[in-house]
Order: structure tokens, then C-alpha cells, then sequence
């Protein structure tokens, strides 16, 4: 537990009710949605200003006591795990949307904005804001920009870090940062705003966020295309590229997936198939037809086994929907699902995919493998039983080869669920000794008494590579 006067002086800042050290508070704030991870916090704050972040940051920053920033704990690395004790800053309380300025399209917000009311609220005013990651009922806009979050239209609208033009965040000095603004173009010295996005509060709090807004699509169609051959689903989305066509959606599910989706949404999928692409393309209502006719005459040539085009928008949100709901369906089948987000070059999906699947026999366990084909981010779902600790062993040793096979395919460890704890060992086989000793340089910079997310993205060892055996 925490010194009684700092925690006095932390309740004067927010008042008594928003400073909670209660075992139900502590334990509830203990762990995320990363399986198998769990420590608790000193204390739990929420703050509902800025400046209240600023004080707080000085008191901490003064006692050196680490500090967890926290939106809704959907992240999947571990990133919001307390693991060195100290207190976890909980940013729902700043949700407001400060302003939506219609003359420069943009929307300035506090980053504990649910991101699914903030979506929903710029559609109601005729704009649109791309970023749609599949936790965005519950996520926050701070965990989003945290992580640089992805979602399903990142193929052709990008991702968080393409909509955030400027930032406010407070240093762990407890002195107030402010970056970029609403403008497009901003060149006056290093772009903090992109390096502060995807730091995974291990650099500063960032309190509030500029997004850019455009305008919405003015139609939209959603295919299935469903075929027996993985490689010919794959081919499929290399073609559609190569074609000068960019989906707004372009999502995988493997036989797997598919089955276990289908018995959770019903929707009649055919069991038997190897892949399933489900492709969206949105724009001006002719430029959508002869996309969607172009695409449906490539995965023809590819030889897809059934072709299905919604024939409304209620048809399409079904099929989206279930694709959402990937995760969902299949952490019902065991105890324990842990959610991977290997990515590869698009050209290389039915590698990755078959390497997944070598892995998982090779090592007995059981992987479903979805993801966002059109950028090659794949999401390898191992289910298991974290009370089987030999299982798990297997499932740890699967999982270090999956991240090697990305490498090996010129891809990369993490897309979009960020480092944390749990791709922390792995981070140098991507960036390298070098990039390494950079990074740590600028987290000395930012925070040189390490209290900010302390432990993360920064292993103290890094894994030895696997030498991985395959045909």
C-alpha cells in the first residue's frame, strides 16, 4: 500500500470518492483481456481533467510510484497490467467530446471516449471517422491511439495514427505537452504526435486528442466469397491489389474460424470450405459496382466455390457482425483463447497460415487463424486450458514459432494488439540491437525514473531465436 500522505494528497486532487484502494477496486483493475496475466495495483485514480493528471503525475513523479494509464482494459499484450504495483489511472470519467469542427473536419476529444459513442456521434452529424477496431463497443479513444489500434477498414481508410493530428498529454513532470493541432500539414520539428501514438503509455499521459473527420462513403456492398483452396483465397487478395482495387474490407477466416463463427451467429456458412473472404467496397455507387463485379470475376478465376453479395446493408451488418465476433465464438469453446496478431506481406497469407497450421499439429494444439487479409495481419487464436500447464507450455513454445515464421516471411511480431508484456521478449527480433538502444533512449528521455507502464515493451531479456523445421 501506498505512504497514507501521498495517498492523502492524491484524494485531494480528485476527492475522496475518485481514489479507491478497497480489495474489489484493486482486484478489478488487476489484470485486462490478456489471458493469464494478474497483479494489483497500490491504488485506483480517475481523474476527470487534465490538470487534475497534471497534479497527480507531480506526486507520483516526486515519490517515483509507477503509473498505469487504463481506458477499459480490453487490451490483449498485457499493456494495462500493474505488474509493479503503484497506481492505476482510470480515464473514463474524461469523456467528453470538447468540439466537432465542421469548417476543418476534425473532432477534438478526452481520451476515455468510448469509441463506439464517439463513431456513432460523428455519423449522426454526416461525417465519418474510419478507425473501427473489433473492441470498439468497449474500448476507449485513449486505448486506441495507445496502441495505434487497426480495425477492419484499415486496408483502405488506414489506421488510429492517420486520424490523430494533434494531442495534448501530460509529462511525467506533471508538465502539459500539446502537439500538432488542425492542421494537415505540420513540419516544425520531430512529429511527436506519431511517436507518442502506438507508445503504449510508456511515454506520457494523453489526455486529449485532435482526430481528422471526412466525409462518409456514399454506398456500399459486402461479398462472401468461399473457396476449397487456401492458396487460392490468398492468390484472391494479391489479385484484387494487383488490380488497383482497394476494399474497404478484405477479412479471412480459415475452416476452423468458419465453423466455429457459424455456430455462434447461424448464419448456414459452409463448413467444408478451407478460407471464407468477406470484402466490402464502399465509395460512389458506380465506382462500387464495377469493383465488386471486378472482384467477383477474380475470385471466380481463382476458382471460389460459392459467391454471395448482400442484397442489403441489414444482410452485409450481419456478416460483419459475425466476423466481429470471430473472438467471441471461439473463447467459448475452451477456458482459456489467447489472441495473436502475427502480420506478414499480403502476398505471403497462405504461407502464414499453413506455417500456423504445421505449428499447431507439430506441437499439439489447436489454432483457428481470421484476420485482415487485405493487410496481412492475421490473429492465430490458440484455445486452451490455462490450468493445463503443460498445455500452456505447448501453446508459449506454438506461438514463439508463429512470431519467427513472420519474421522469416519479412512480417512482424505485432499489427495492432502493440508489445507489452507478452511480446516484449520478441521485440528485438524485429527491430534489431539497434532499434532496441534507440527506443530505451527515448524512453530515458520522457521518463528517466521508469514509472510510466514500467516493464513494458522492454524485457529484461530478450528470447533466443527458433530454428523452426518446417516442409
Amino acid at each position: 500500500m501506498l505512504n497514507p500522505q501521498i495517498v492523502n494528497r492524491l484524494r485531494s486532487i480528485v476527492g475522496e470518492k475518485y481514489y479507491r484502494d478497497d480489495m474489489e477496486s484493486l482486484v478489478s483493475h488487476s489484470y485486462d483481456g490478456t489471458p493469464m496475466l494478474q497483479a494489483l495495483p497500490d491504488g485506483v485514480i480517475y481523474p476527470d481533467s487534465t490538470q487534475q493528471v497534471a497534479d497527480i503525475m507531480k506526486v507520483l513523479s516526486e515519490a517515483q510510484i509507477p503509473l498505469v494509464t487504463r481506458g477499459s482494459g480490453s487490451n490483449l499484450c498485457g499493456g494495462t497490467v500493474p505488474i509493479q504495483g503503484g497506481v492505476v489511472m482510470v480515464m473514463h470519467r474524461m469523456n467528453r467530446i470538447i468540439e466537432v469542427d465542421l469548417e476543418n473536419l476534425t473532432a477534438t476529444v478526452q481520451t476515455g471516449l468510448i469509441t463506439a459513442e464517439f463513431t456513432a456521434h460523428i455519423e449522426s452529424l454526416g461525417l465519418f471517422y474510419p478507425p473501427d477496431p473489433s473492441s470498439m463497443r468497449i474500448s476507449t479513444i485513449g486505448g486506441n491511439i495507445a496502441e495505434c489500434s487497426g480495425g477492419l477498414r484499415g486496408l483502405k481508410y488506414g489506421t488510429t495514427k492517420d486520424y490523430v493530428i494533434g494531442l495534448e498529454a501530460v509529462m511525467v513532470n506533471g508538465s502539459i505537452l500539446r502537439t500538432g493541432g488542425k492542421l494537415m500539414k505540420d513540419v516544425a520539428g520531430y512529429d511527436l504526435t506519431k511517436l507518442l501514438v502506438g507508445s503504449e503509455g510508456t511515454l506520457a499521459v494523453i489526455t486529449e486528442a485532435t482526430l481528422k473527420l471526412i466525409p462518409p462513403p456514399k454506398a456500399k456492398k459486402t461479398m462472401l466469397a468461399m473457396f476449397r483452396d487456401l492458396y487460392g483465397a490468398a492468390r484472391t487478395v494479391s489479385n484484387i491489389i494487383e488490380s488497383k482495387i482497394i476494399p474497404a474490407t478484405l477479412e479471412f477466416l480459415d475452416n476452423p474460424t468458419i465453423q466455429v463463427v457459424d455456430d455462434f451467429a447461424k448464419l448456414g456458412l459452409p463448413r467444408d470450405m478451407e478460407a471464407i473472404l468477406l470484402i466490402e467496397q464502399d465509395g460512389d455507387p458506380e465506382t462500387v459496382e464495377r469493383d465488386i463485379e471486378r472482384i467477383r470475376e477474380i475470385c471466380i478465376l481463382e476458382k471460389a466455390d460459392r459467391i454471395e453479395v448482400a442484397a442489403n446493408r441489414e444482410e452485409a451488418e450481419k456478416l460483419l457482425t459475425a466476423r466481429r465476433s470471430a473472438f467471441t465464438a471461439l473463447a467459448r469453446l475452451r477456458p482459456t483463447t489467447i489472441l495473436e496478431d502475427a502480420t506478414v506481406p499480403r502476398s505471403k497469407i497462405a504461407d502464414m497460415v499453413l506455417r500456423i497450421n504445421e505449428i499447431a499439429t507439430k506441437h499439439r494444439v489447436t489454432i483457428a487463424t481470421f484476420g485482415h487479409a487485405g493487410d496481412g495481419n492475421l490473429h492465430p487464436t490458440a484455445t486452451t486450458d490455462a490450468r493445463d500447464k503443460e498445455e500452456i507450455h505447448r501453446v508459449e513454445l506454438a506461438f514463439e514459432e508463429i512470431f519467427e515464421a513472420a519474421i522469416e516471411l519479412g512480417g512482424t511480431i505485432t499489427g495492432e494488439h502493440g508489445v507489452g508484456i507478452v511480446k516484449a521478449p520478441y521485440l528485438e527480433w524485429k527491430v534489431g540491437a539497434a532499434g532496441m538502444e534507440v527506443m530505451r533512449g527515448i524512453k530515458a528521455v520522457f521518463d528517466p525514473h521508469n514509472i510510466l507502464n514500467p516493464s513494458k515493451m522492454f524485457a529484461k531479456e530478450t528470447k533466443k531465436r527458433v530454428v523452426i523445421q518446417h516442409g
